[in-house]
């Protein structure tokens, strides 16, 4: 007869040790265990065995108790200075490591970081977000230092990290998927096969990993094979694993997720949800609490699932379950994410919590200290909370990543306003990391008062030195579909950019005579007021008139740039070059219609592919070179039909902004 089966759990119950001490056991190979599914099950004769061999003596010594004295954030930017900042208030040392410079610490290399933080001296390690965050062998290897490690199990990251896996542990609790493939054979030809069984469109997205990598939308067969080898560069770059999931694509659909606590006393509630829907590129920009389309019931559903699937692996830590809402009412649990969430701080402002603190509580041994029915009570009691992400980013050129560095630097204060930064004045922003700068939040009593103020608090912050998005998020919170909660994942595509954006980004008088005068010129004239000639980084130049007036708006000046605030986007003006033989010569081909097109970088990166030779015959569309930038990819495309005439990168070549790529004769 097979003996009995017990979960870490039901385990650690019956010998009176912690459910964390059980997992940890298992993931050492100490206790034996096997996988059903996306759980561990631990027999009982070979829990009894374990238990005759000595194991009653560590359990006799091991604390309940497991203070955390000294911090190191395996991560960089603003989610280690959050977790910092938490720790400071706590009492706690923190140590984070140098990721820029000549000798950085790699955030992807398991063996470096376990060694940097034993190194420092830490007794503890927080993941953050990204980097190596949801990966299992991280934390196994965290733990089998002697670290402690703050956040799920190995087990559970495994389970619950990886998509296809998740998948399959939800429809098994009878909790809705989307339908899809998520098995093991990954060959083109199986992935084509279960395409065409799902139907088109579908969306194609990486088994590992989360915040959008490596995702594809697939409207027809012909796209496939292209949309899968992006896929698996993108994810395998991003995470380190390039298996892929297929799913039939949801039109229009609201993206709730649900936050999780759970302790290793078996104790979980949920913080009710955030809404997440309004993206691009299936990156999020703004997020809130509560949702708009969410009432107490639908919020009491999502999170008994959200619940039952962490609950089902012996979740332990912070996490977070994401769903689809359609119009129709139907909900699709998409996966979880075994981390904390970027989007943390709406919670933090309605619930009054400190998601960091819980989850250094948790990882000491402590318990919750907290029932879901007091957590349903403060919802209950109102408040709402709005964020949006600050990216070094283009959105008015298809959100193509940016990069420069930062002249100059204001941030927003006043009554509900929260901004978790990850820059300072003088940093330069790269392309070697994700492009979030900073964090930008808001509350108040209800929705209309948190989107005012964020409104607010958009207008006062001030960047410069480089283009990001906050023209573009200044925009946002004030449109119609966001202020009126209607907002879809698609709502973007559709809405972005407005029918006279053209007409309310040209450069104003005031930013050009602020230019003039943060250049420190003179132009003198006799008898006349000094005049200069100045050249925006958009092409456009004006004659100026210098002034002794203050100006009207932000400026900074760095190498010979002066960088002016636009209605929130950095413009850069610089004196203008005198004309010249060349010069005139550009200029009267760019402006010959029928003539060469020359195609230009659109930002900097590494050349992935080069799609097109010399004599390539080309129609309007056509691929002709792949850029890498912060982890993702972008395709440059030809503006014209024609011929290539001439192609001027290689495959690895790193480009910057503007650099000519390809000519195009028609």
């Amino acid at each position: 007869m097979m003996p009995d089966e017990l979960s870490p759990s039901q385990a650690a119950r019956r010998i009176g040790a912690t459910t964390r001490s059980v997992q940890r056991w298992i993931a050492l190979g100490r206790l034996p265990a096997r996988r059903v599914g996306s759980r561990w099950r631990v027999a009982s004769d070979a829990l009894d065995a374990f238990m005759a061999g000595g194991a009653h003596h560590e359990l006799a010594t091991e604390p309940s108790i497991r203070p955390i004295r000294h911090l190191f954030v395996a991560n960089r930017g603003e989610i280690a200075r959050r977790i910092s900042r938490t720790c400071e208030r706590l009492g706690i040392r923190v140590s984070v490591p140098v990721t820029v410079g000549p000798d950085p610490l790699d955030l992807l290399d398991i063996g470096a970081v376990v060694s940097a933080a034993r190194a420092a001296g830490a007794d503890a390690l927080h993941p953050g977000f990204g980097f190596l965050a949801e990966n299992a062998a991280f934390a196994e290897a965290v733990e089998a230092s002697g670290l402690q490690w703050v956040g799920p199990q190995p087990a559970a990251i495994r389970a619950m990290g990886d998509k296809a896996t998740a998948r399959r542990l939800a429809q098994s609790l009878g909790v809705p998927v989307v339908p899809g493939y998520d098995g093991a054979d990954q060959s083109d030809a199986v992935l084509t096969a279960a395409a065409a069984a799902i139907a088109y469109p579908i969306l194609v997205k990486p088994a590992a990993g989360g915040g959008g990598k490596g995702m594809r939308i697939v409207r027809e067969a012909g796209a496939l094979p292209d949309a899968l080898a992006s896929a698996r560069r993108e994810a395998l770059a991003a995470f380190g694993d390039d298996r892929l999931i297929l799913e039939r694509l949801v039109e229009g659909p609201r993206h709730v997720e649900i936050q999780v606590l759970f302790d290793e006393h078996g104790q979980g509630v949920h913080l009710g949800e955030r809404d997440c829907s309004i993206q691009r590129r299936h990156q999020k920009v703004l997020e809130e609490t509560p949702s708009p389309a969410v009432n107490a019931e639908l919020r009491a559903s999502l999170g008994a699932s959200a619940l039952a699937l962490a609950g089902a692996v012996g979740y332990v830590g912070a996490g977070t379950c994401e769903f689809l809402l359609t119009d129709r009412g139907e909900t699709f649990f998409l996966e979880m994410n075994t981390r904390l969430q970027v989007e943390h701080p709406v919670t933090e402002l309605v619930t009054g919590r400190d998601l960091v603190a819980d989850q250094l509580r948790i990882a000491t041994g402590e318990a919750l200290g907290v029932a879901q029915a007091e957590v349903d009570a403060v919802r209950a009691a109102g408040g709402h909370a709005v964020e949006v992400r600050l990216y070094a980013e283009d959105a008015e050129q298809g959100f193509l990543p940016a990069t420069g560095r930062v002249a100059w630097l204001r941030w927003p204060t006043g009554d509900g306003i929260r901004v978790d930064s990850g820059i300072d004045e003088g940093d330069d922003i790269t392309g070697r990391f994700d492009p979030m700068l900073a964090k930008v939040i808001a509350s108040g009593r209800d929705r209309d008062e948190a989107l005012d103020r964020l409104a607010l608090a958009l207008d006062r912050t001030v960047v410069l030195g480089l283009t990001t998005n906050l023209r573009f998020l200044r925009w946002l919170v004030r449109e119609p579909a966001i202020r009126a909660g209607e907002a879809r994942i698609d709502t973007l595509d559709r809405s972005w950019p407005p029918d006279d954006w053209t007409d309310r980004i040209v450069i104003p008088d005031g930013a050009w005579a602020a230019a003039a005068s943060a250049l420190s010129v003179d132009g003198w004239r006799v008898n006349a007021a000094p005049r200069v000639r100045l050249a925006a980084d958009d092409g456009a130049e004006r004659t100026v008139e210098v002034t002794t007036s203050p100006p009207d708006r932000p400026a900074a000046l760095a190498d010979g740039t002066a960088h002016i605030d636009v209605g929130g986007r950095s413009v850069a003006i610089r004196l203008a070059p005198p004309p010249d033989v060349d010069r005139a010569a550009r200029s009267a081909i760019s402006h010959h219609a029928g003539g060469p097109v020359e195609i230009s970088a659109p930002m900097p990166g590494t050349v992935l592919a080069v799609h097109v030779a010399a004599g390539t015959i080309v129609d309007a569309g056509d691929p002709i070179v792949t850029l890498e930038a912060m982890k993702m990819e972008h395709l440059v495309v030809a503006p014209i039909a024609g011929t290539v005439t001439d192609v001027r990168v290689r495959r690895t070549d790193q480009v910057t902004r503007g650099q000519p790529l390809a000519v195009v004769e028609p």
